[in-house]
């Protein structure tokens, strides 16, 4: 699919669909620059297009949230362990730290498919969110695609690097996600119990 391939794929990626940057943009830095015989300049060509498909995909992800998000939240947020108050603090995030955040999370792994859905139900200024999606996806896919540029053939090797650090990376997002799921429960149920007393 050549390069417009990069930006759907890249555009899928960015709505949260399990379609990792790490293999897509490295690839493209392999098969589409150096397997090209193409120079390093190609390489911040793969590096554009990677962030425009962010951009389509987290676009269409901000919409979908900002048509419906919020409403949902408020009915069934409970369910998913989201309450009024965190909808309060997301509103007011957005309105002072909003441009910062979305720039810093689209540089985060597992971080930066899902910033569209708050910064879509807190209806963060679209021209704002757009450019800061940009200019925080560029790095990212740029690196990538470095990456796949340098390593060529040898890209499978950094696996073999990383495998080592599988259990303790796991271990440590199993531990903070427990204690993160315990306090969460706490939080929606001590609000539904103050909703119905207020409510009686």
């Amino acid at each position: 699919m050549g390069w417009f391939g990069v930006i759907v794929l890249m555009s899928i990626e960015s709505t949260a669909i399990p379609l990792p940057s790490e293999v897509i943009m490295p690839l493209a830095g392999w098969r589409l620059v150096l397997d090209q015989g193409h120079g390093l300049a190609y390489v911040f060509l793969a590096g554009f297009y990677g962030a425009v498909g962010s951009l389509i995909g987290s676009l269409i992800e901000y919409y979908i949230a900002r048509a419906g998000g919020r409403p949902l939240i408020e009915k069934y947020g409970k369910y998913f362990l989201i309450t009024h108050r965190d909808l309060e603090r997301a509103d007011r995030w957005f309105q002072t730290r909003g441009e910062l955040t979305v720039f810093v999370a689209r540089m985060i792994p597992g971080v930066r498919g899902f910033i569209s859905i708050p910064a879509g139900i807190a209806r963060m200024n679209v021209v704002r969110f757009s450019i800061f999606t940009f200019i925080g996806a560029f790095p990212w896919t740029l690196g990538l695609a470095l990456g796949g540029y340098l390593l060529g053939e040898h890209y499978d090797s950094i696996r073999e690097v990383s495998k080592p650090f599988d259990i303790p990376i796991i271990g440590s997002v199993f531990i903070i996600g427990v204690w993160f799921l315990w306090r969460r429960i706490k939080e929606v149920r001590a609000e539904s119990y103050d909703s119905k007393t207020f409510n009686n």
